[in-house]
């Protein structure tokens, strides 16, 4: 028969499980703060690494953008300068042919010079056209040296085609317009060939067949050019 325990010993049985159940939630306690602090870890180190990614990425990024920006600029910048220098030298061309241009009327002041010319002018129009039938036109003003070039081109081109003649009139009602520098124009086929060999045009024709000489000869030969045009 069991006996019935005293108070002392009821208290001292309360402060045994008071202290067993303290224990085990402070060791309980002590476990949830230990994986706490573990999954904390965890965690931290798992945002570090992804925000030290995010940091990288961006950076890269931006690393990349500045890169292209900076092509951008130089590339930007040679394509100015070369604008600029290529702007320079057609300006060069242009008052170079200008200057031409305008020295055009002293060719026609010494006589004996200019009939040498217009004569060869006339030739190349015969052979050219290689009729039997032609005309001249030029200016009013030249019409006397006109017609002497034409006596003259008449003989060497019966000399050069064997005794074939060409019969080569100086057509006075259309003379060549105001503003015309000299030079002859020769039509041929009743009026539908006409093969302009004016000074001003032959000086169109330089421009456009002698400017890469011209140009290689100003500014050196270009190696990136693939047409020398």
């Amino acid at each position: 028969m069991a006996h019935a325990m005293s108070d002392d010993q009821v208290a001292g049985e309360l402060k045994k499980m008071t202290a067993f159940i303290r224990q085990e939630a402070l060791e309980k306690a002590k476990e949830i703060q230990i994986k706490a602090d573990e999954e904390f870890a965890i965690e931290k180190s798992k945002l570090v690494r992804q925000e030290t990614s995010s940091i990288d990425s961006q950076y890269e990024k931006k690393f990349k953008q500045a890169g292209m920006s900076q092509q951008i600029t130089r590339s930007t910048l040679a394509n100015k300068t070369r604008l600029k220098v290529l702007s320079a030298r057609q300006e060069l061309l242009d008052e170079l042919f200008d200057k031409a241009r305008g020295n055009l009327p002293e060719y026609t002041k010494d006589k004996g010079k200019y009939q040498e010319v217009c004569k060869n002018l006339i030739l190349e129009g015969l052979y050219a056209l290689n009729e039997e039938k032609v005309e001249v036109r030029a200016r009013k003003e030249d019409y006397d040296v006109v017609k002497k070039a034409i006596e003259a081109a008449k003989d060497e081109y019966k000399k050069t085609m064997k005794g074939k003649e060409v019969r080569v009139g100086l057509d006075e009602k259309n003379p060549q317009p105001e503003g015309c520098s000299g030079g002859v124009s020769i039509v041929g086929t009743g009026g539908k060939i006409d093969i302009n060999n004016t000074l001003d045009e032959r000086l169109k024709l330089l421009e456009t067949d002698a400017l890469p000489m011209v140009r290689s000869s100003l500014f050196g030969k270009n190696e990136n050019r693939r047409f020398q045009d």
